[in-house]
C-alpha cells in the first residue's frame, strides 16, 4: 500500500457486520484500533497504555470516511501512517483496502496522557525518537523501521 509504511492484514468477522449485512461504521473504528495497537508494538514495543515515562495515549478525536461496503470474510489491508507529530500529540492516518480498492479511510488524534496524574503530558523522548525514525524512513520510501 503506497505511502503507508505499516500494513496489517485483517479478515472481517461476523461480529463486524451490522443489520444491513455489511461492516458497521463502529467496526471500522475497531479496525483502526487493531492496526494502531500492532503499529505501536512494531514501532518499539509500545502500547496505548505505555509509551514511556509513565504515560500512555488517549484518543480525543477520530475521523472516518466509509468509501465502499465490506462484507463478512473479506480480506482487508489496513495501512497506518503518521500525519504529524506535535509536542504532546500525534495524528495517525488509516487506509483500508480490499484487493487494492479503497473501502475506508480516516485519522485519529492521540494525546500523551499520564493516567496516574489524570492529565496530558509531553510525548516521551524515546517515543518521539521512534516516530522521527518512522518519518525519515517514510520520506525516503524505506520500509517500516
Amino acid at each position: 500500500m503506497d505511502g503507508y509504511p505499516f500494513v496489517l492484514p485483517y479478515q472481517v468477522r461476523i461480529s463486524d457486520i451490522n443489520y444491513g449485512g455489511h461492516v458497521a461504521n463502529s467496526a471500522v473504528l475497531d479496525f483502526f484500533q487493531e492496526a494502531r495497537i500492532a503499529f505501536l508494538r512494531q514501532l518499539g514495543g509500545f502500547t496505548e497504555l505505555a509509551i514511556g515515562d509513565g504515560c500512555g495515549l488517549i484518543l480525543p478525536e477520530a475521523q472516518l470516511v466509509y468509501r465502499a461496503e465490506m462484507f463478512h470474510g473479506d480480506l482487508l489491508e489496513i495501512g497506518v501512517r503518521l500525519r504529524e507529530s506535535q509536542r504532546s500529540a500525534v495524528v495517525l492516518e488509516y487506509r483500508i483496502e480490499r484487493q487494492g480498492t479503497l473501502t475506508a479511510e480516516g485519522s485519529t488524534v492521540l494525546v500523551a496522557f499520564d493516567y496516574g496524574a489524570r492529565k496530558p503530558r509531553r510525548l516521551p523522548a524515546a517515543f518521539v525518537e521512534r516516530i522521527r525514525c518512522l518519518q525519515a524512513a517514510a520520506e525516503e520510501g524505506s520500509p517500516f523501521p
